[in-house]
């Protein structure tokens, strides 16, 4: 784990752990709500006594797999719009890919006595249980990205998978194959919602196109490397590809990589999404050619940390949901959209 920074504690939970009962007419961190048919039981949720600006706060960053550069900007992101709220601490855990140990730095977040829990799960199913757990202990919760089974948590912050998908299938039947055509899809994490809402978005898109055909697909779990080695085995099996239709921009890039390496980058378009505001980005691809279109993904990095102030330091109660917005992304905008968006 690693920390934006060290802080004098003036811990604002530290025996403020009351049942609903006992909080009637107190302002409150977050909503009440009855623990859901997911934990087993209709005991209310236990809430924390807000603090507000007085407090000082320990906030966790349960992080899927920083191997990713899009989740190593969503921690970036965090981190930054952290360092202006002198009341916060963030401590970061990187679960590597791995459920089983991200089940674990949430545990050692609660073991730690954190204020607010924010979380990017591996997988939906295995993360449910214990973010329930921190929920119903009374710890906000701000899921970012990929979802859990079931609404306990107080704010998921994403935006719309499966539109991107579907706007992703509409650019490919109407703009790149009005004529019909042969597309490979790569997928991300199969455990994960957003790869399984960006591949039921984009199947829905180019339904319209009837002479459209997904002729493979892979699984590259969101990593570069695996993408290129799925795409290097699809290459060798399938003599006429149009387009791949990636689930992240590094995924694309490997599969462009392999298709450059078999001498075939030149017959095929190649689609991704996240469209980083970087320099080793999906938009700077964009712009040298390799990535014929990408989408942009908000990390909702700031948007987290907005929240959690509302939560802790302004005593507020939040929305269920905040959605984020999108944008297609071709070299007709590329530079004016990495402009917009870089803080670079």
């Amino acid at each position: 784990m690693t920390m934006s920074r060290r802080l004098p504690w003036r811990r604002a939970r530290a025996g403020a752990v009351l049942t609903v009962a006992a909080l009637l007419g107190t302002a409150a961190c977050g909503t009440e709500s009855d623990v859901p048919a997911s934990a087993g039981g209709d005991a209310t949720r236990e809430k924390t006594e807000c603090q507000g600006p007085d407090g000082d706060y320990l906030i966790g960053m349960s992080q899927a797999n920083v191997a990713e550069p899009y989740r190593e900007q969503m921690d970036d992101d965090i981190r930054a719009a952290a360092e202006d709220v002198e009341q916060f601490e963030v401590v970061f855990a990187d679960a590597a890919q791995d459920n089983s140990k991200q089940v674990t730095d949430v545990e050692n977040f609660l073991t730690q006595g954190i204020d607010l829990l924010i979380i990017s799960p591996n997988e939906a199913a295995p993360l449910t249980g214990v973010v329930e757990r921190a929920y119903n202990q009374g710890v906000p919760v701000i899921v970012l990205d990929r979802k859990i089974e079931g609404d306990s948590y107080t704010q998921f912050i994403g935006a719309d998978n499966t539109e991107i998908g579907r706007a992703a299938g509409e650019y490919v039947a109407t703009e790149l194959l009005p004529d019909g055509g042969n597309v490979v899809e790569i997928k991300g994490l199969p455990g994960s919602t957003p790869a399984q809402e960006r591949s039921t978005g984009f199947h829905e898109g180019i339904a319209s196109n009837e002479n459209i055909e997904v002729v493979a697909e892979g699984v590259g779990d969101w990593l570069r490397a695996k993408g290129q080695s799925q795409f290097e085995a699809i290459l060798q099996a399938e003599q006429n590809i149009d387009v791949v239709y990636s689930h992240n921009d590094p995924m694309a890039e490997g599969a462009y990589l392999a298709a450059e390496s078999a001498g075939r980058a030149g017959e095929i378009d190649f689609v991704g999404i996240d469209a980083l505001p970087i320099p080793s980005g999906g938009i700077k691809a964009v712009q040298a050619g390799r990535l014929s279109a990408t989408f942009v993904y908000p990390t909702g990095g700031a948007e987290a940390v907005e929240t959690a102030k509302k939560i802790l330091l302004e005593c507020e109660d939040v929305e269920k949901e905040q959605l984020l917005e999108t944008q297609l992304v071709t070299k007709e905008n590329a530079a004016e959209v990495y402009k917009r968006n870089s803080t670079g």
